[in-house]
């Protein structure tokens, strides 16, 4: 009878076999999602940026107008500045939770 002895799995192949299917998996993931490069960081630098300058900018401009046109004892310019600034800060707040909140649930919907 020439019968081959039956080989017992080692210790080891169960943690083998689990490694190789974790990273077969994480490979599968990074192929589906590909992470977002420098431009798309640099994009979204650009649009706090922006969401904070022009809201700033428009209550400068604002405050200019008004210091020339009804001069008072207080100058418009500064606090108008300044609240155009908290302006724009909680607008880049808003956009970038917004942004955070829907990348969470993409990436809770690819890992379902």
């Amino acid at each position: 009878m020439n019968e081959e002895p039956t080989r017992k799995p080692s210790k080891d192949a169960p943690t083998f076999v689990g490694q190789v299917g974790v990273k077969a998996t994480r490979k599968l993931k990074a192929r589906r999602n590909p992470t977002p490069g420098v431009w798309f960081g640099l994009g979204m630098m650009g649009m706090i940026g922006w969401s904070v300058t022009v809201p700033t900018l428009l209550g400068a401009a604002l405050g200019i107008w008004l210091d020339k046109h009804h001069p008072g004892k207080h100058a418009w310019t500064l606090a108008l500045l300044m609240a155009g600034l908290a302006v724009g800060c909680f607008n880049a707040w808003h956009w970038v939770a917004k942004e955070d909140k829907a990348m969470r649930e993409e990436q809770q919907d690819k890992d379902e």
